[in-house]
């Protein structure tokens, strides 16, 4: 009681001095301010006041580029206006826009010397399909596709401008090993949609302007599903728009396969392959626009290192009249962004600015595949990722999963260690002295099969080398359903998770240096 009345009447002196003065007394105090004072601003009433607005019918389940995510994005702006905080945008412009497309499948024909192959019996074209053609005498095979530290399909083969054509899987050792990994274990070059990306990312890395990948597995899953989209009249994957043409991306049938080079199921050996091919593609995309909300306060003596406090948006919109309000995901931690950045605004009128900036950042599209923080790291970084000092990113806070119905108090970390033994350090110290939850690290471990750490926004922070923590309370029967209300939070979790995230910021925005980074290892997807 004695350091709060303390802290006021310091507070109302700091106030009613000039700016000067007021720098000078941030500097002297910063290191004895109890941040208790304004993290109990941080009330479940007014966390549950706003997600009952905020997941309520009205914005009609928030789905990308949708008018009830235009409704939510503008709630949030005029809550940053109510409060005083700024945008780091000219004009008061609270609003980064994210360019989306809408991906219909595209028109594709395809034949093999002089023969045509059918849609959905042969092949499917996924990912972002441009309007293009293609006319060649040859590809190259490069087998399974695959580049790792004892072994490589791509060794002394040149693809840059080429068609490839792979197969799934990768070589065994005479054990029943895998190559790779020396283990039975399934690597990231079998393990499905993991292998499906990684195969597709290394030869988009390699430069090749187009992919036909034999998995009978995964085409007659990806054949199916897309057929029914667009029988349906359903399709249209939304994706980043990019302004140079991407990769084209084709599962294609053994028969179709075989066309292509009849020794595909026999013959490991990478090589050029004589064959007419021919792709003609007519994009059918759509233009969608979007937005990421940003808001900000500028650091007293540090303010080119930035905090970054982020959370998506958006939801899953209208599935057969029924609204999916997302409250939990991730309408939670929506608000407890907005709880946050109301006791950092509240510190600064008290004279308390942090030293470090603080971005709080809304982000889009991250149930289309985590397009509204790709764009902000990726294409448009409000401010240089060289300058972020860590990302603290909160995706449902606000329920218990089963696993923990006989200990409600916890809270799972992801990725507090991975780049930054201090980051995790400094999260444990603060839990310990403030908020006391049992942090829960199940999720972080490396073997961990649903992935967490690779599906949510703060991951395409990591992926460049910045501090990340993700804050979650594990999935549970609403998960991704209408019946993800505002009526089944559980608000004194909910606050209490949020204080925990206001503490950890408070702590890495205000210490004397910058949180380091350890282990520079960039993770694969």
């Amino acid at each position: 009681m004695k350091n709060a009345l303390v802290i006021s009447v310091l507070a109302l002196f700091v106030l009613s001095c000039g700016s000067s003065q007021k720098n000078i007394s941030q500097k002297e105090t910063s290191e004895t301010v109890d941040p208790t004072v304004f993290g109990s601003s941080i009330t479940s009433s007014e966390l549950k006041e706003m997600l009952y607005t905020y997941a309520s019918d009205e914005f009609e389940g928030r789905e990308t580029g949708e008018p009830g995510q235009k409704m939510a994005v503008e709630y949030l702006k005029q809550k940053y206006i109510s409060m005083g905080i700024a945008s780091p945008l000219s004009g008061g412009n609270y609003f980064q826009k994210v360019p989306l497309e809408k991906q219909k499948s595209p028109d594709v024909s395809i034949s093999v010397n002089g023969n045509s192959f059918k849609v959905y019996n042969d092949y499917v074209s996924y990912g972002s399909s441009n309007t293009q053609t293609l006319s060649i005498n040859d590809i190259v095979y490069v087998g399974y596709g695959i580049e790792d530290k004892n072994y490589s399909d791509y060794k002394n083969v040149d693809v840059k401008g080429k068609v490839v054509l792979i197969k799934a899987g990768e070589p065994k050792n005479e054990d029943g090993t895998y190559v790779t990994s020396n283990s039975t274990e399934p690597t990231k070059w079998v393990n499905g949609r993991q292998a499906l990306s990684s195969k597709r990312n290394l030869a988009e890395e390699k430069g090749a302007k187009a992919m036909f990948l034999l998995d009978d597995e995964m085409f007659n899953r990806y054949s199916q599903y897309f057929k029914s989209q667009d029988e349906s009249g359903r399709s249209g994957r939304i994706s980043l728009k990019s302004n140079t043409p991407e990769m084209l991306q084709f599962l294609i049938s053994k028969d179709l396969a075989k066309a292509l080079y009849p020794n595909i199921y026999e013959d490991d050996k990478p090589q050029t392959v004589s064959v007419n091919l021919s792709v003609d593609v007519k994009s059918k995309s759509e233009q969608l626009d979007s937005e990421n909300v940003v808001a900000f306060i500028k650091g007293s003596e540090k303010p080119d290192e930035i905090i970054v406090i982020s959370a998506h948006l958006d939801h899953e919109g209208i599935k057969d009249g029924e609204v999916y309000n997302g409250a939990d995901d991730d309408g939670s931690g929506t608000v407890a962004i907005l709880e946050i950045a109301q006791a950092f605004q509240n510190a600064v009128n008290a004279g308390h600015t942090p030293k470090r900036s603080i971005l709080f950042l809304h982000v889009t599209g991250e149930e289309k595949g985590l397009l509204g923080s790709r764009h902000y790291t990726d294409n448009d970084p409000i401010f240089p990722l060289a300058n972020t000092v860590v990302d603290l990113n909160i995706d449902m806070i606000g329920r218990v999963d089963d696993a923990h119905k006989d200990n409600r108090n916890f809270v799972y970390l992801i990725g507090s260690d991975k780049l930054s033994k201090e980051l995790h350090n400094l999260s444990e110290e603060i839990n310990a002295k403030y908020t006391k939850i049992n942090l829960d690290y199940t999720y972080n471990d490396e073997n961990d099969p649903n992935r967490y750490y690779y599906r949510s926004d703060h991951y395409n922070f990591a992926k460049n080398n910045v501090p990340v923590i993700f804050y979650f309370n594990g999935t549970h029967a609403d998960y991704h359903k209408p019946s993800d209300t505002p009526d089944k939070i559980q608000y004194d979790l909910l606050e209490t998770r949020t204080r925990l995230v206001f503490y950890t910021a408070w702590e890495i925005a205000n210490r004397d240096q910058r949180i380091k980074v350890d282990k520079e290892i960039i993770p694969s997807e």
